[in-house]
């Protein structure tokens, strides 16, 4: 017994390898890690540096000691979650407590650096120069300032200029324009430490800072004028009040909530778009499934000729690539030379505004998504269909019930059960289907009289889209702000759906 516990005991060679291998892949991740973590933290990024940090000590504690076995087949669900679901949802929410945006980007410090860096030119500096055949700059003799020379072109930053100890050969204007760039690039640095930068196609000039900053943050103009940082607002202004771009991030507490629940100019479109959310969402669940469960039941039909070459043509559209439909349709309902109005035009003399007229624009909308969404519907409910037992239909019809009353009293009740998580699930797949928006309606027509840019088939999510990236003004504070409330609510239909599913589970149980 003991020579087998020792023999039991002493590691195998191949263990010796593997362990070793695990141990050199984990201090590879380790210093691949502390290598992200040093660039983030060079780059001003403490927060994403520590949870960087913790995410590497995470796998190299848990994939390192064997006491955490069980944990690491958890582990790489549970930070997928943090990493691409919590962190965005966090992040973007903050972003809706703040007033970031177009104007709004940048931090007070390179605020200040922006102003800073705007110079004027100094009286009495301007310089003529010429450029020599060896590409250095010359400075003729003015007045009771020496002739100056500088090296090369490129050579040096900045170009320290020598006093020139005699007149060079010089090139014409044309070599001036053809090394305008360089020139333009290019800073002298005289002998008395004036810097001179290019100021036109015959001089050079030395330049001053405009601002200087004053030890209360206010900027001191060369002419006497002041900007006064506003911590409130996060902007510089002047001294009768006027903001002065650009300005930087500052938290705004629930400023943009308010602006959504008080301003009719934003609140009036964000109701009208959410009201519309939903009856989008709802009635694409209910058009996708009606008819996807009626082909399916027709498909089903024992009768019927011809059923497999059917199933193959109705669930062509759901094989095809949905932008390349989408696409196909915008061209389809053209008002002008689209098939759809061309065919209605010919045979009762319309021509609707697909996509001018509100309403219109609405049934396209759920017209082409209903395309899109009922071939789903029709292989989920064909494979439902055959859980439905035909006895009951053999019962039925000795008692003499037609196709409807069969459908509503023995296939809807056994074929809805199992799918009202999915229609859950398809509700809240329409209540962000943005790519539709995008790409068939753009989001329009317009709603009229409103302070952001608003359509009247714009979903939140492509509304939410249009404000972050589109707009010139590129709200993000408020676009965050609104990205909060759909989370809230497709939180609160995440909930439902998995109550409902519970509730599902309990009966089945119970049965």
């Amino acid at each position: 017994m003991a020579m087998s516990d020792t023999v039991s005991a002493a590691p195998f060679p191949g263990a010796r390898f593997g362990n070793l291998l695990r141990f050199a892949g984990l201090g590879a991740v380790a210093l691949a890690f502390l290598y992200v973590i040093w660039g983030l933290y060079m780059a001003a990024q403490p927060v994403y540096a520590v949870l960087t940090f913790a995410l590497g000590a995470a796998i190299v504690i848990l994939y390192g000691w064997s006491r955490f076995y069980t944990w690491r087949f958890v582990f790489p669900g549970v930070a997928a979650v943090a990493v691409f679901i919590v962190l965005p949802v966090i992040y973007t929410s903050a972003i809706g407590f703040t007033n970031f945006s177009a104007t709004n980007l940048l931090t007070l410090d390179r605020v200040q650096a922006y102003h800073l860096q705007r110079l004027v030119k100094e009286e009495g500096s301007k310089r003529p120069f010429a450029l020599t055949t060896a590409g250095e700059i010359y400075f003729p003799a003015d007045g009771d300032r020496p002739a100056l020379i500088t090296p090369p072109l490129g050579s040096a930053d900045p170009l320290p200029a020598e006093p020139a100890l005699s007149e060079p050969e010089t090139e014409a204007m044309k070599a001036v324009m053809a090394n305008r760039a360089a020139l333009q690039a290019a800073t002298v640095q005289t002998p008395d430490g004036q810097i001179l930068t290019m100021d036109g196609l015959r001089a050079f000039s030395a330049s001053a800072p405009f601002y200087t900053l004053q030890p209360d943050g206010v900027l001191l103009g060369a002419d006497g004028s002041r900007l006064i940082p506003n911590p409130e607002i996060g902007f510089y202004e002047t001294e009768e009040g006027e903001k002065v771009t650009p300005g930087w991030r500052v938290p705004v507490g629930w400023d943009n909530f308010r602006d959504i629940a008080r301003n009719e100019g934003i609140r009036e479109p964000i109701v009208q778009i959410f009201l519309w959310t939903f009856t989008f969402a709802f009635l694409s669940m209910v058009l996708t499934f009606s008819v996807g469960t009626g082909l399916a039941v027709i498909l089903e039909w024992p009768h019927l000729k011809g059923a497999a070459i059917y199933r193959v043509l109705l669930v062509l559209p759901y094989a095809v690539p949905a932008f390349i439909s989408i696409l196909v349709f915008r061209g389809l309902f053209n008002q002008n030379f689209g098939e759809i109005n061309l065919i209605l035009s010919q045979l009762f003399g319309l021509k609707p505004d697909w996509f001018t007229d509100p309403a219109l624009a609405r049934t396209m909308l759920l017209i082409v998504n209903t395309w899109l969404g009922y071939p789903y519907w029709m292989l989920l409910i064909a494979g439902f269909l055959q859980a439905v037992p035909k006895d009951h239909y053999k019962a039925a019809a000795l008692e003499g019930a037609g196709p409807l009353r069969c459908f509503f009293s023995i296939t809807l009740p056994q074929i809805l059960p199992p799918s009202v998580p999915l229609l859950i699930a398809n509700f809240a797949f329409n209540f962000n289907n943005i790519v539709l928006v995008l790409l068939l309606t753009r989001g329009g027509p317009d709603i009229p009289g409103t302070l952001l840019p608003a359509g009247s088939t714009d979903l939140l999510g492509s509304f939410t889209y249009q404000m972050a990236f589109n707009d010139s003004g590129q709200n993000f504070g408020m676009a965050g702000a609104i990205s909060t409330l759909i989370f809230a609510v497709t939180g609160i239909i995440a909930y439902a759906n998995f109550r409902v599913m519970q509730r599902l589970a309990a009966k089945r149980s119970a049965r």
